[in-house]
């Protein structure tokens, strides 16, 4: 019986190497490659609007009226609404946006000032109006995916319109109307809420050199009216804007 017992333990560990080789290889599967998060893709043509408060300081020196050397009248502060659009384009390469844009605004920025420093023109009123804004700007900016910074510069145009009038009867006395070119730079954050869509916040600061002008005189006629006139805007204004083009493709890590 023990030889028999035997016999059969060694059988088993004779077969048991034979069966072992005759199965199949296990299959290798490839680990699949791991998706990165997608990222927002800035480039392309977008159009959109804007609307905000701005504070402008103005201010008026009188020169001359015919002859006579008058007075410097100083500078006034007041703010008011805008509202308008924009449209451009960027292009990005890796995080780093660049772009081209042009904005136009309606204004509502105005200022008074009753003149009270000089018998020539002492129970008179001096009324400033910016009523439309224009900007030509370029941008460099830094993207955190669908997060914007960045800052823009150019030119920028106004249409200033200045009146002065008796402050007891209304009537005027003479006025200027004109399309002034000055610089603008400014700085932005942009969020990209949907593939399509995007929110900000901008601050834009216009500056305009000193300039001369000669006053249309209406009721002062034949003497002519030279005045320096200077003004500074600053405006900030909250935008929204439709991209076309969404995101880009996602990226996958590869082996």
């Amino acid at each position: 019986m023990k030889k028999f017992l035997l016999g059969t333990v060694a059988l088993i560990a004779l077969a048991a190497p034979a069966a072992a080789a005759d199965l199949a290889a296990r299959p290798y599967a490839k680990a699949a490659p791991i998706a990165m998060p997608m990222m927002y893709d800035w480039s392309g043509f977008y159009i959109g609007a804007n609307g905000g408060y701005g504070w402008s300081r103005q201010c008026l020196d009188i020169t001359q009226v015919g002859f006579v050397n008058v007075f410097s009248e100083g500078c006034n502060d007041k703010g008011g609404g805008i509202v308008g659009g924009q449209i451009g384009y960027r292009w990005q390469a890796g995080s780093w946006v660049f772009g081209l844009e042009a904005q136009g605004d309606w204004a509502n920025l105005r200022t008074e000032r009753v003149f009270v420093n000089t018998p020539l023109l002492a129970t008179n009123t001096w009324k400033t109006t910016i009523n439309g804004l224009g900007l030509f700007t370029g941008q460099v900016g830094y993207a955190w995916n669908n997060t914007l910074l960045y800052v823009k510069g150019g030119a920028a145009v106004a249409n200033q319109r200045f009146d002065i009038f008796n402050t007891a009867t209304g009537i005027g006395l003479l006025q200027a109307d004109r399309t002034r070119w000055g610089g603008v730079v400014g700085v932005g954050l942009e969020y990209g809420f949907a593939p399509n869509w995007t929110a900000g916040v901008e601050y834009d600061y216009l500056f305009r050199e000193s300039d001369s002008r000669t006053f249309v005189t209406g009721n002062l006629a034949p003497i002519s009216v030279t005045a320096n006139t200077r003004s500074d805007i600053s405006m900030v204004t909250g935008r929204i804007s439709y991209k076309f083009g969404g995101y880009g493709a996602p990226v996958s890590a590869r082996y």
